[in-house]
């Protein structure tokens, strides 16, 4: 089965563009860089701060890693069941070779559920191109714009409607970087846009956040386990991208030792007790931060703590999901305890840890509110858009 969605907009799908130099900062970099700032200012721009970022960010703020839409955005999403007969040709400079990828239950992915219908959409798809873009039907029927982004270098997953200023539009991959992060831009403003802040940092959009959706970073099998009737994003060419971007082997990590050595981003250097790719998840309440690092939440079967006012449970799946919810229950802010790998339990009711749902007991059906708006990431990614955060777990906390 596939499923393929309408083309979006031609006027995103420019041609692909050569690497540029990694590292460079500022103005050097290919055309489209200004965030559509096509006139001159008469005066600069008021700075204000917006989802932890002040915004407009300076030019001398971002880098480039790449030219515009060299890395490029998915627009024609195509789904199926899993990656059955996928074939394409990976031409290198010594030749050419067949790849036939193909997905296991411990591939990971960003899973979405809208009007009964599940998705998932794998992260050895989402390294090489960064953004989707999709049209996901809603609860009320409509055919919702979604937006749907992974960073490799921070690790983050974010997923959001994809309007801007009330209307749908399509986003692609500026090339450039924040605080090691993503920068996106839409095509209807040219706006430029922080993933992990989920906020326009420059253009006519500047200040504007977009709209969160939920999602989960898991592992298909997970994944299949809670949604067995879940589809799955496939790969160019099956799938449209900006461009028209040539075939790559998606089995293969192509940034090397990245995901467990200690650079960060472009080559930057970290200082800190703890691993800068630490998984950790992050809550933030009244000024407050607090990261919760995998291996700890683990060692701990079940965290119960408050950050600012909001009390919080954070757990892991058996196979290292992080989730963090709210923990009140009939608005009583209520203790959890581990019932089992699958399962917390609190106020009567066994809680599924993948969703936050109770499976049984008084509360059966109730889900719980997630606690987090930024999926788990690196924790020097998590640091970069919160420098003051507290560390469960650790000295000092």
């Amino acid at each position: 089965m596939q499923l393929r969605r309408r083309s979006l907009l031609a006027a995103c799908c420019g041609g692909v563009a050569a690497l540029a130099g990694c590292g460079e900062r500022g103005d050097a970099g290919a055309p489209g860089d200004e965030g559509s700032e096509t006139t001159t200012p008469t005066a600069t721009p008021e700075r204000r701060s917006v989802n932890g970022v002040d915004v407009p960010v300076p030019r001398s703020e971002l880098q480039r890693g790449a030219a515009r839409d060299a890395i490029a955005a998915i627009v024609d999403p195509v789904f199926g069941e899993d990656w059955s007969g996928i074939s394409m040709e990976v031409n290198m400079n010594v030749g050419s070779y067949t790849s036939r990828p193909r997905l296991s239950a411990d591939d990971r992915v960003i899973g979405v559920t809208r009007a009964g219908e599940a998705r998932a959409y794998p992260l050895k798809l989402l390294v090489r191109h960064e953004v989707v873009n999709d049209s996901f039907p809603t609860a009320e029927g409509g055919d919702g714009p979604l937006l749907v982004t992974y960073c490799p270098l921070c690790g983050s997953a974010l997923t959001a409607v994809r309007r801007v200023d009330g209307r749908e539009t399509t986003f692609g991959v500026s090339g450039l970087l924040f605080r090691n992060d993503l920068v996106m831009y839409d095509a209807a403003t040219d706006s430029f846009w922080s993933q992990v802040a989920a906020t326009a940092i420059r253009g006519p959009r500047t200040g504007e956040t977009l709209e969160l959706v939920p999602s989960t970073l898991t592992t298909l099998g997970e994944w299949r386990e809670t949604h067995p009737e879940t589809v799955v994003l496939r790969p160019p060419p099956d799938s449209g991208t900006v461009g028209d971007a040539g075939p790559s082997n998606y089995d293969r990590y192509p940034y090397g030792t990245y995901r467990t050595d200690e650079r960060i981003g472009l080559g930057g250097e970290y200082e800190g007790a703890l691993h800068p790719k630490t998984t950790v998840i992050g809550v933030t309440d009244g000024g407050e931060a607090v990261a919760y690092p995998l291996s700890l939440v683990q060692e701990a079967g079940v965290v119960n703590d408050r950050v600012g006012d909001l009390p919080v449970v954070v757990a892991a799946t058996g196979e290292g999901t992080l989730v963090a919810y709210v923990r009140r229950v009939d608005g009583e802010a209520t203790p959890f305890e581990r019932a089992d790998e699958s399962h917390l339990r609190a106020a009567g009711s066994r809680w599924r840890v993948a969703d936050g749902q109770a499976v049984d007991g008084p509360h059966e059906g109730v889900t719980l509110p997630r606690a987090n708006e930024v999926s788990p990431l690196f924790f020097f990614a998590w640091k970069e858009f919160n420098p003051d955060t507290a560390v469960h777990g650790t000295a000092g906390d």
